[in-house]
């Protein structure tokens, strides 16, 4: 999700799930975009509203997201909440309805 949207989304999952929302990184540069790691294959099963873009693999798709490292060195991206272990992610649905505040 680009730019300030983007940011008031990750804010919001911040105070909901009471400071751990899951892996979410940030770009410092160009569109400002805030990406929010999801399990593979979760994104899948709900309608994303307009604002929200899905990085999936699938036919005739290719997909590659680049991810910061963990302990820094890698501008413009940089972890906003880096991950907290291997089965970390943020929440599919959680997600999708935080979005759809933030959008409307």
């Amino acid at each position: 999700m680009d730019g300030d949207p983007g940011r008031r989304l990750a804010t919001l999952l911040e105070g909901v799930t009471v400071g751990d929302p899951g892996p979410i990184y940030v770009r410092s540069s160009g569109n400002r975009a805030v990406y929010f790691l999801l399990a593979p294959g979760s994104t899948k099963l709900s309608d994303w509203p307009d604002g929200m873009t899905c990085f999936n693999r699938g036919p005739n798709r290719v997909c590659y997201v680049p991810l910061p490292a963990v302990g820094g060195g890698t501008w413009p991206l940089a972890w906003w909440f880096p991950p907290t272990g291997p089965d970390d992610f943020v929440h599919p649905l959680l997600l999708r309805n935080a979005g759809l505040a933030v959008l409307k």
